[in-house]
């Protein structure tokens, strides 16, 4: 179907009590007046959060009614076959002005099993960090249940946690069970599965405005905690200019990042997916089809519909994109045999 277009979606905003207004200064972001927004949910196909087309005769419809109407031609035919109308991904800006709680997801498995949902596995781009920003990945040391039921009953969690210091650049992979929080002074694209399913572990002893401290889920954080404990928890990836340099590939999704001063051609024929830039500095333009056009600027994510399987990104000025699909990891690993 050739009505399908690179489509743009409102932004949702979501207050958080960790918020301010570090995405307009960081991102150009149009947040609202007098609002500490901590989440500019860029896609999404969660259910009360449907994001909403805002460009193009498609404008005003919600992503979930489209992926119904043009199936394959939207998202991909093996996406469509396995996630149905659910988007299966969800993109968020994050501004971290304070240090959230420290939290795990569940897997697909328990997600599954008691909730009827997806697991949460999700990576972190950082796209801002104050001077000594840090953030929580994981444990600082080999860990098992009895070491970490110790530490947090005498209210000592933050002893075993591991901290790591960031700067714009730097990606985070926070595979579902990894314990994880995001530092003060910290501005962060993420992309995750479709799944708003967080279990809090501590929050720092902060209250509310009414003075009441937000809800914690012990039991079901300890169920969900992967307590393995990796070489590194900091992605080490080489970004190429004028290339697609790949960061991370998971069999949720693949995500690489296209740093560019030149037009860029791009071959989707083979990939039977749709595919989701995230503009992380710069302007450029998308042309596709014949010659139809579409310009996307810092702050800005789009959806390439499946259906659009050439383009060329144009840099209207020296730009940074990051490039994010699902990859089809059975066809890969039968290729390579």
């Amino acid at each position: 179907m050739n009505d399908l277009y690179p489509l743009k979606f409102n932004p949702i905003y979501i207050e958080k009590i960790w918020g301010s207004r570090n995405l307009k200064s960081v991102l150009n972001k149009d947040i609202p007046e007098n609002k500490e927004i901590g989440e500019s949910w860029e896609i999404s196909g969660v259910e009360d959060k449907n994001s909403i087309v805002c460009n193009g005769f498609l404008e005003d419809n919600e992503l979930n009614e489209l992926i119904e109407i043009y199936m394959g031609d939207l998202v991909g035919d093996r996406i469509y076959d396995k996630f149905g109308n659910q988007f299966p991904l969800l993109i968020k800006f994050i501004d971290a002005n304070k240090p959230l709680s420290v939290q795990v997801h569940p897997n697909d498995k328990i997600a599954k099993e008691k909730y009827e949902a997806s697991g949460k596995t999700e990576m972190w781009y950082i796209l801002h960090a104050k001077k000594d920003s840090e953030l929580i990945s994981g444990f600082n040391h080999e860990m098992d249940k009895e070491h970490y039921l110790n530490h947090f009953n005498k209210n000592e969690i933050t002893n075993i946690l591991n901290f790591e210091k960031v700067k714009e650049g730097d990606v985070f992979y926070i595979p579902a069970g990894r314990v994880h929080s995001i530092g003060s002074g910290i501005v962060l694209a993420e992309i995750q599965q479709t799944s708003d399913i967080t279990f809090r572990i501590y929050d720092w002893d902060r209250k509310d405005d009414s003075g009441n401290s937000r809800e914690l889920h012990t039991q079901e954080a300890l169920d969900s905690i992967d307590f393995t404990t990796p070489e590194s928890y900091k992605e080490n990836y080489k970004n190429i200019k004028n290339s697609t340099s790949e960061i991370l590939s998971t069999p949720y999704f693949e995500t690489s990042i296209i740093d560019f001063d030149i037009n860029i051609e791009k071959d989707y024929n083979q990939l039977d997916s749709f595919v989701i830039y995230i503009c992380t500095d710069g302007e450029f333009e998308i042309k596709y089809y014949d010659n139809e056009k579409i310009k996307i600027k810092k702050g800005e994510t789009v959806l390439i519909p499946s259906a659009i399987e050439h383009l060329t990104l144009i840099p209207v000025v020296p730009s940074k994109l990051l490039e994010v699909y699902i990859p089809d990891l059975e066809n890969e690993k039968n290729n390579k045999k």
